[in-house]
């Protein structure tokens, strides 16, 4: 597997929609390194549909996903509950009841609450979480920190725009990175989920070898925003359209500025734009 070959570990998001067979967890299992690492995401029936309640059939998924773990050697499972499931203190009762039921043996939790904003979680359920060892996963890139100490920071990255359409810059990376390394935990699982992940993902990692940033193009200024659009902007298209469809984009402003394509692009004229020639021509004329 290329990716193997880059990074040291991957968070397995299928695991979310799909129980993956012995056979396909031994295949991913083969695909990389010995010390190549996983973590699983659990199955959304045990947080969406069961609600983290201790049911027969909460419990047998919850075996199923440490059988997928164990093939995997991933040592945590994180579980992420919906925007509807409010942290209070039946859910706590719920979890602490689960948990005390479940036969998780050496695999840790790690636990995303999206109705709770970090750091914010109510005293039931934070004790619980710390009685049972719970990591609290958290999403640093929008400036989020866990509500409690742990020997593991657990962190998916997201971004500031709409889910995770969005590309970071390289002072957000430089935050995410003082962040992680700040924290007093013996182990960071940081896992990108930005639209362009992988090349995120690169960035930092040449960032933490070299000290520096990889360019994004091999121009500057209107050339390198032009090169970023011609990868997939259609045409025809309005200003509040390209904005939406490409101003997440990260350009290289100079040799050592990123910026994105949405600083820019909110510069043009209210008007429909038939191809890229016109946006840079357009753009010549009022950017100075």
């Amino acid at each position: 597997m290329a990716y193997s070959r880059v990074f040291n570990f991957v968070e397995v998001n299928s695991t979310f929609y799909h129980i993956p067979t012995t056979e396909e967890a031994e295949n991913w299992r083969k695909l990389v390194p010995p010390d190549f690492k996983f973590s699983v995401r659990a199955h959304h029936s045990i947080t969406h549909n069961q609600t983290l309640r201790p049911r027969r059939e909460t419990l047998e998924t919850l075996e199923k996903m440490k059988h997928t773990c164990s093939i995997l050697k991933a040592e945590i499972l994180h579980l992420q509950t919906p925007p509807t499931l409010k942290p209070t203190k039946a859910f706590a009762d719920d979890l602490r009841n689960l948990l005390g039921s479940a036969n998780l043996s050496e695999l840790r939790l790690a636990l995303e609450i999206r109705a709770a904003k970090p750091p914010n979680l109510p005293p039931d359920l934070l004790k619980t979480m710390q009685d049972h060892n719970l990591v609290h996963a958290v999403d640093l890139s929008k400036g989020e920190t866990p509500a409690y100490e742990s020997d593991t920071l657990y962190t998916r990255l997201f971004g500031k725009g709409k889910h995770n359409v969005y590309q970071p810059t390289d002072e957000e990376l430089t935050y995410i990175d003082t962040k992680a390394s700040s924290a007093k935990s013996e182990k960071v699982v940081m896992s990108f989920h930005f639209v362009r992940m992988y090349k995120d993902a690169a960035r930092l990692k040449t960032y933490k070898q070299t000290g520096k940033f990889p360019n994004i193009t091999r121009s500057t200024g209107l050339s390198s925003l032009e090169e970023v659009l011609r990868e997939d902007a259609k045409f025809p298209t309005t200003k509040q359209e390209l904005i939406r469809s490409q101003g997440w984009r990260l350009f290289d402003l100079t040799k050592t500025e990123k910026a994105h394509a949405e600083d820019l692009l909110q510069k043009l004229p209210e008007r429909t734009y038939n191809d890229i020639n016109e946006i840079t021509g357009t753009l010549q004329s009022v950017v100075r």
